[in-house]
Protein backbone atom coordinates (compact mmCIF):
# COMPACT_ATOMS: atom_id res chain seq x y z
CA UNK A 1 0.00 0.00 0.00
CA UNK A 2 2.82 2.03 0.40
CA UNK A 3 4.84 1.69 -2.68
CA UNK A 4 1.38 2.40 -4.18
CA UNK A 5 1.03 5.75 -2.61
CA UNK A 6 4.36 6.64 -3.65
CA UNK A 7 3.78 5.61 -6.70
CA UNK A 8 0.73 7.42 -7.49
CA UNK A 9 2.61 10.78 -5.72
CA UNK A 10 5.31 10.58 -8.14
CA UNK A 11 3.19 9.60 -11.15
CA UNK A 12 1.00 13.12 -10.06
CA UNK A 13 4.33 15.37 -9.55
CA UNK A 14 5.79 13.93 -13.24
CA UNK A 15 2.43 15.32 -14.75
CA UNK A 16 2.25 18.37 -12.55
CA UNK A 17 5.83 18.97 -13.92
CA UNK A 18 5.52 18.47 -17.31
CA UNK A 19 2.28 20.58 -17.40
CA UNK A 20 4.58 23.58 -16.55
CA UNK A 21 7.33 23.35 -18.96
CA UNK A 22 4.46 22.74 -21.46
CA UNK A 23 3.01 26.18 -20.37
CA UNK A 24 5.64 27.61 -20.30
CA UNK A 25 6.14 26.54 -23.73
CA UNK A 26 3.06 26.78 -25.27
CA UNK A 27 1.08 29.32 -23.00
CA UNK A 28 -2.21 28.43 -21.14
CA UNK A 29 -4.86 28.82 -23.83
CA UNK A 30 -2.54 26.65 -25.57
CA UNK A 31 -1.69 23.33 -24.02
CA UNK A 32 -4.29 20.72 -24.00
CA UNK A 33 -4.57 17.31 -22.41
CA UNK A 34 -2.51 15.42 -25.45
CA UNK A 35 0.27 17.74 -24.71
CA UNK A 36 0.27 17.72 -20.81
CA UNK A 37 0.96 13.54 -21.74
CA UNK A 38 3.19 13.89 -24.04
CA UNK A 39 5.89 16.35 -22.14
CA UNK A 40 4.88 13.49 -19.51
CA UNK A 41 5.84 10.87 -21.60
CA UNK A 42 2.28 9.04 -20.93
CA UNK A 43 -0.81 8.28 -22.48
CA UNK A 44 -3.95 10.37 -22.35
CA UNK A 45 -5.71 8.19 -20.24
CA UNK A 46 -2.93 8.32 -17.13
CA UNK A 47 -3.73 11.73 -17.18
CA UNK A 48 -6.89 11.10 -16.69
CA UNK A 49 -6.73 8.52 -14.60
CA UNK A 50 -4.74 10.80 -12.06
CA UNK A 51 -6.89 13.79 -12.79
CA UNK A 52 -10.23 14.90 -13.37
CA UNK A 53 -9.48 17.01 -16.47
CA UNK A 54 -7.29 20.10 -17.60
CA UNK A 55 -8.89 22.78 -15.21
CA UNK A 56 -8.31 19.90 -11.84
CA UNK A 57 -4.56 19.65 -13.52
CA UNK A 58 -4.03 23.13 -13.91
CA UNK A 59 -5.24 23.79 -10.04
CA UNK A 60 -2.76 21.06 -8.42
CA UNK A 61 -0.02 22.86 -11.19
CA UNK A 62 -0.82 26.28 -8.90
CA UNK A 63 -0.86 24.73 -5.86
CA UNK A 64 2.20 22.92 -5.98
CA UNK A 65 3.94 25.79 -7.56
CA UNK A 66 3.32 28.07 -5.09
CA UNK A 67 3.39 25.78 -1.99
CA UNK A 68 7.04 24.25 -3.10
CA UNK A 69 7.85 28.07 -3.27
CA UNK A 70 6.50 28.82 -0.28
CA UNK A 71 7.95 26.16 2.02
CA UNK A 72 11.58 26.60 0.21
CA UNK A 73 11.69 30.20 1.43
CA UNK A 74 10.25 29.47 4.94
CA UNK A 75 12.74 26.77 5.01
CA UNK A 76 15.38 29.31 4.11
CA UNK A 77 14.51 32.44 6.51
CA UNK A 78 14.40 29.72 9.49
CA UNK A 79 18.40 29.27 9.45
CA UNK A 80 19.06 32.95 9.98
CA UNK A 81 17.98 34.69 13.49
CA UNK A 82 18.43 38.47 13.07
CA UNK A 83 15.90 40.18 10.66
CA UNK A 84 17.80 41.59 8.15
CA UNK A 85 19.70 38.32 7.33
CA UNK A 86 16.01 36.54 7.09
CA UNK A 87 15.04 39.48 4.88
CA UNK A 88 18.10 39.02 2.73
CA UNK A 89 17.97 35.19 2.87
CA UNK A 90 14.16 35.76 1.84
CA UNK A 91 14.85 37.82 -1.81
CA UNK A 92 17.72 35.35 -2.53
CA UNK A 93 15.34 32.64 -2.60
CA UNK A 94 12.36 35.16 -4.35
CA UNK A 95 14.99 36.21 -7.04
CA UNK A 96 16.16 32.61 -7.35
CA UNK A 97 17.52 32.73 -11.28
CA UNK A 98 16.92 34.35 -14.15
CA UNK A 99 15.57 31.44 -16.18
CA UNK A 100 13.24 30.48 -12.66
CA UNK A 101 12.46 33.59 -11.82
CA UNK A 102 11.07 34.22 -15.64
CA UNK A 103 9.72 30.73 -16.39
CA UNK A 104 7.57 31.10 -12.78
CA UNK A 105 6.02 34.68 -13.36
CA UNK A 106 5.09 33.72 -17.56
CA UNK A 107 3.07 30.77 -15.61
CA UNK A 108 1.89 32.56 -12.87
CA UNK A 109 0.94 35.80 -14.92
CA UNK A 110 -0.81 33.19 -17.34
CA UNK A 111 -3.10 31.74 -14.58
CA UNK A 112 -3.76 35.22 -12.90
CA UNK A 113 -5.44 36.06 -15.96
CA UNK A 114 -7.64 33.22 -15.68
CA UNK A 115 -8.20 33.96 -12.06
CA UNK A 116 -11.36 35.65 -12.32
CA UNK A 117 -13.96 32.89 -13.73
CA UNK A 118 -11.84 30.32 -11.64
CA UNK A 119 -12.99 29.91 -7.94
CA UNK A 120 -9.94 27.40 -7.11
CA UNK A 121 -7.48 29.80 -9.09
CA UNK A 122 -8.76 32.41 -6.54
CA UNK A 123 -8.76 30.49 -3.52
CA UNK A 124 -4.68 29.24 -4.09
CA UNK A 125 -3.92 32.06 -5.00
CA UNK A 126 -5.10 34.18 -2.15
CA UNK A 127 -3.20 31.34 0.23
CA UNK A 128 0.18 32.28 -1.42
CA UNK A 129 -0.46 35.77 -0.71
CA UNK A 130 -1.63 35.05 2.61
CA UNK A 131 1.82 33.01 3.30
CA UNK A 132 4.07 35.51 1.54
CA UNK A 133 2.70 38.34 3.84
CA UNK A 134 2.77 36.25 6.62
CA UNK A 135 6.46 35.87 5.58
CA UNK A 136 6.61 39.66 5.37
CA UNK A 137 4.75 40.43 8.92
CA UNK A 138 7.65 37.89 10.42
CA UNK A 139 10.48 39.95 9.37
CA UNK A 140 9.06 43.31 9.89
CA UNK A 141 7.64 42.48 13.01
CA UNK A 142 11.18 40.74 14.41
CA UNK A 143 13.23 43.71 12.67
CA UNK A 144 10.92 45.98 15.41
CA UNK A 145 11.73 43.98 18.13
CA UNK A 146 15.26 44.39 17.35
CA UNK A 147 15.08 48.09 16.83
CA UNK A 148 16.38 47.87 13.11
CA UNK A 149 13.17 48.45 11.81
CA UNK A 150 10.78 51.32 12.46
CA UNK A 151 7.26 49.84 11.29
CA UNK A 152 4.01 50.70 13.10
CA UNK A 153 1.74 48.35 10.92
CA UNK A 154 3.41 45.46 10.02
CA UNK A 155 0.49 44.05 8.56
CA UNK A 156 -0.04 46.38 5.75
CA UNK A 157 3.73 46.93 5.58
CA UNK A 158 3.98 42.68 4.57
CA UNK A 159 1.34 43.42 2.16
CA UNK A 160 3.69 46.10 0.96
CA UNK A 161 6.91 44.14 0.62
CA UNK A 162 5.49 41.83 -1.46
CA UNK A 163 4.21 44.92 -4.12
CA UNK A 164 7.68 45.75 -4.23
CA UNK A 165 9.20 42.56 -4.83
CA UNK A 166 6.05 42.09 -7.61
CA UNK A 167 6.46 44.44 -9.19
CA UNK A 168 10.27 44.45 -8.97
CA UNK A 169 10.66 40.72 -10.89
CA UNK A 170 7.64 42.07 -13.20
CA UNK A 171 9.47 45.16 -14.25
CA UNK A 172 12.78 43.00 -14.66
CA UNK A 173 10.72 40.34 -16.58
CA UNK A 174 9.68 42.92 -19.31
CA UNK A 175 13.00 43.76 -19.76
CA UNK A 176 14.16 40.17 -20.59
CA UNK A 177 17.92 40.89 -20.01
CA UNK A 178 19.33 38.45 -17.38
CA UNK A 179 22.14 41.03 -16.51
CA UNK A 180 19.80 43.03 -15.09
CA UNK A 181 18.43 40.34 -12.55
CA UNK A 182 20.77 41.11 -9.69
CA UNK A 183 20.60 44.71 -10.24
CA UNK A 184 16.58 44.68 -9.63
CA UNK A 185 17.02 42.43 -6.46
CA UNK A 186 19.31 44.82 -5.22
CA UNK A 187 16.75 47.37 -5.51
CA UNK A 188 13.86 45.33 -4.20
CA UNK A 189 16.26 45.01 -1.42
CA UNK A 190 16.55 48.84 -1.07
CA UNK A 191 13.13 49.71 -1.76
CA UNK A 192 12.08 46.85 0.88
CA UNK A 193 14.60 48.76 3.74
CA UNK A 194 13.59 52.19 2.65
CA UNK A 195 9.95 50.55 3.48
CA UNK A 196 10.66 49.24 6.69
CA UNK A 197 12.44 52.52 7.57
CA UNK A 198 16.13 50.57 8.22
CA UNK A 199 17.95 51.63 10.89
CA UNK A 200 21.76 51.99 8.92
CA UNK A 201 24.15 51.54 11.50
CA UNK A 202 26.75 54.63 11.45
CA UNK A 203 29.75 53.35 9.62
Amino acid sequence: MVWVKKRATERRKQILKATFQAVVDKGYEGVTLQDIADYAGVSKGVTNYYFENKEDIFAHLLEWLTSKIYEREMRSIEKEEKALAKLQTYLDNVFASPTENRQFYRVYLDFLSQVKGNVRYQQVNQQFYQNCWGIGQLIAELGTKEGVFIVKDTEMTAKLMRGVIDGMLIQWLMQDEDDLHKIYKKMCLEGILTLLHYQREES
